[in-house]
């Protein structure tokens, strides 16, 4: 039986090739087979070899069929056979190699097992059953009409079966009329049933001229590259990342201000993504690439309110003030293991419902693995060549894995390398240096990759004399936290454009800043004269800012000015807010102090907030927070976890001890009485005489798992309930279920 003929070819690998397979097919190893017998069987499954074939390429997955159209499956088929099959030279080394098939050494015919035909369903490569009365069948030998050639030539190229109502019935030669009843009657057709017609796997060879794939099918494509430096490579990528760091803040900001609902049905809003998308000047597309990744990134989460709406949580204000290489990491490592389709968001599902960003209808488990495999295909090409078309990369992928990813394999693929380059992974079709070590499980190497190749911060503006600051390139922290504080951004990209006007002076003052602190800061770090009117303006709001002061009482006002305070008093403010004067000098109001100052200031007053010190205080809101949720680990939510070295060769261990003790000779064996509890003495007398005598005994024992095994052991010790070992293994007593001393 080949079961058995594989178990007697897994027992003859080295350990080497053995431990190769147990890490190539995980599966084969939990639990620890027994012995090689039961490692082939399992191995022999349909579920596992369906499982190994998806890491077959297209030419040795090529390989596979023909071995299961030439019947390897009952008979080993020699390597002349399956290379007429093929058309081309086999390559069975990665069958070999992973178990799912098995040579003989003096004659080199192949074997595949039982459960393999399972896997390529009911017609392998496109080919019906086998009718041998027609092997060696000339076609040419009969009068065809064009229409009879047709549709043979059709049903040839797969599948070979065809519905018909021509079927329900035999006509004689003469009679036939359609194409269907005619073949039928010279024998070439095949009825199943009465409405099914099917064409024999000979006839099928015949019109394919002999092979089951047409010539150059099973070449690999070419991957056709350009060649560019990988410094270019990783200034390119790390400008786009700069601009996503840029479009991330914003969004994150905006949601801060403005949280967004959740949808009943989970998900971001059409509307919201809409009027996200205007508010930090992106299209919708990469709205929602980037809703995804502060999402996955767990800076984002929805609230567990009534009512729930997106909302930054609390890792959001430790991300935005991290170096930019850190917080491009965190997206990228979220990408990584985002098992969602950002791309899909917009389209429509076959109910024709819009797929929502953020929401269920995006979770594409595969997507993490399938996203890996197109950056590990870009590291394998030079260090800086770019594919130069994607379609030519998908072929590629599609070539080298046809069964890994199902149809969902091009979209992503696709979706990897246009994500990729919005997040700085890929450009100019090449892997960035950044992007590699992040792939290779190295965040500190891919983090200062990142930052060696952003541009290097600048200590400088350019003040012109329309009030407009230039930024030429990213600003240093502490110049950016400065200048965002004084100025409005008015334009932003590679040089960034800030514009100074009175509420944004005015905003400055309000968080503490003087009138002589703003004068500094722009003398200091323009490489431009500061020009008059920027001097004057900021003179101008600081000689009126906080001269009226307010506190809470609920809240405030005070002013040395009489005068003002009397202004005050007199706008319809003072009646609208409550106000009433308690001191020739001091008002006060029932409302909140940040809500008064904000009426004042609509009224043309500059007013500041105050503490309990007299100092200026900031009190613009920072914006919503929730808590962060603890993220699952999605890495191993997708894919198996390797296993360790140490797992193998504990497991291989394990298989050979099993092997021994199934081929080794025994004497008399001594059985335990079943259920327990009878007397076990001659089983108790065996093992203390080769613990005496130091022989070894093969012992038959049920595991831990509940799965009968069998071992040859040298005793050193027999009692408490445990026999134990020479090599420091430990068997219960009743665990052990029979007895034989190891024959010399």
């Amino acid at each position: 039986m080949p079961a058995l003929a594989l178990a007697d070819w897994l027992r003859s690998l080295p350990d080497d090739r053995m431990a190769a397979l147990l890490r190539a097919r995980r599966d084969l190893a939990t639990p620890p087979p027994s012995d090689s017998t039961v490692l082939a069987t399992r191995a022999g499954t349909p579920g596992s070899i369906a499982r190994a074939c998806e890491q077959l390429d297209s030419a040795t997955l090529a390989t596979y069929e023909g071995l299961v159209v030439a019947g390897a499956d009952t008979e080993p088929v020699t390597p002349e056979r399956l290379a007429e099959l093929l058309g081309d030279e086999p390559a069975p080394a990665g069958l070999f190699e992973l178990a799912l098939a098995w040579d003989d050494p003096d004659s080199g015919e192949i074997q595949i097992p039982p459960g393999a035909r399972e896997t390529f369903g009911p017609f392998p490569a496109g080919l019906g059953d086998s009718v041998p009365a027609l092997a060696g069948t000339d076609l040419d030998g009969f009068d065809l009409g064009d229409d009879e050639r047709a549709l043979l030539r059709k049903l040839s190229a797969g599948p070979p079966i065809g519905r018909t109502r021509d079927a329900a019935a035999d006509v004689p030669l003469e009679l036939a009329e359609t194409p269907v009843q005619k073949l039928l009657a010279r024998g070439l057709l095949v009825r199943r049933d009465s409405s099914t017609v099917e064409l024999p796997r000979e006839l099928g060879l015949a019109l394919r001229g002999g092979t089951i794939h047409r010539e150059g099918e099973l070449a690999e494509p070419e991957l056709p590259v350009h060649p560019h430096g990988q410094s270019t490579v990783d200034e390119a990528g790390a400008g786009e990342a700069m601009e996503l760091l840029r479009h991330a803040e914003s969004l994150l900001r905006a949601w801060s201000d403005t949280p967004s609902p959740v949808l009943k049905s989970g998900g971001l809003g059409v509307r919201e993504v809409k009027r996200l998308a205007r508010e930090i000047d992106v299209d919708e597309t990469r709205l929602a690439l980037l809703a995804e990744l502060v999402a996955g990134a767990g800076l984002v989460a929805a609230s567990d309110e009534a009512t729930p709406e997106w909302v930054p949580t609390t890792l959001t204000d430790s991300w935005l003030s991290s170096p930019p290489a850190i917080r491009w990491m965190t997206l990228a490592q979220a990408w990584l293991d985002l098992p969602r389709l950002p791309g899909l968001a917009g389209q429509r599902d076959e109910k024709d419902k819009v797929l929502a960003a953020l929401s269920e209808e995006l979770r594409r488990p595969n997507a993490p693995m399938l996203r890996k495999r197109v950056l590990a295909t870009l590291s394998e090409l030079p260090g800086g060549a770019g594919v130069k078309s994607i379609d030519e990369l998908v072929a590629h992928l599609a070539w080298h894995a046809p069964r890994k990813g199902g149809r969902l394999r091009d979209e992503i693929a696709r979706s990897a390398m246009s994500e990729g380059a919005a997040l700085g992974m890929v450009a100019l079709g090449a892997i960035t240096s950044a992007a590699s070590a992040l792939l290779e499980d190295d965040p500190h190497t891919a983090a200062s990759a990142m930052a060696d190749a952003m541009p290097t911060p600048v200590d400088h503006v350019l003040v012109q004399a329309d009030l407009t600051v230039v930024a030429p390139g990213p600003l240093e922290a502490d110049l950016a936290t400065e200048v965002n504080a004084v100025a409005d951004v008015e334009s932003a990209g590679h040089a960034t454009v800030y514009r100074v006007t009175e509420a944004s002076v005015r905003r400055a003052l309000d968080t503490g800043r003087t009138a002589d602190d703003l004068h500094e800061l722009f003398r200091s770090r323009s490489a431009t004269p500061v020009p008059q009117g920027l001097t004057y303006l900021i003179d101008d709001v600081a000689r009126r800012h906080g001269r009226l002061r307010g506190g809470a009482a609920a809240s405030f006002l005070r002013c040395d000015d009489e005068v003002l305070i009397a202004e005050v008093m007199a706008h319809s403010v003072a009646a609208d807010h409550e106000l009433r004067k308690i001191a020739p000098t001091v008002l006060v109001s029932p409302y909140p102090l940040a809500e008064l100052l904000d009426a004042l200031r609509g009224a043309g007053f500059t007013p500041a907030a105050e503490g309990p010190d007299g100092r200026i205080l900031d009190l613009r809101p920072s914006g919503r927070r929730i808590p962060a949720r603890n993220r699952p680990t999605q890495r191993t939510a997708h894919a198996p976890a390797p296993i360790s070295e140490d797992q193998v060769s504990a497991v291989l261990a394990h298989i050979r001890a099993g092997d021994r003790a199934a081929t080794t000779r025994r004497g008399a064996t001594v059985r335990l009485p079943a259920g327990g509890g009878a007397d076990t003495s001659a089983t108790m007398a065996l093992l203390a005489q080769a613990t005496r005598e130091q022989r070894e005994v093969w012992i038959g024992f049920v595991d831990s798992h509940g799965t009968a095994t069998q071992r040859i052991v040298t005793p050193v010790r027999v009692g408490g309930g445990i026999l134990e070992g020479s090599d420091n293994e430990r068997y219960p007593l009743h665990r052990i279920t029979s007895a034989a001393l190891v024959e010399a």
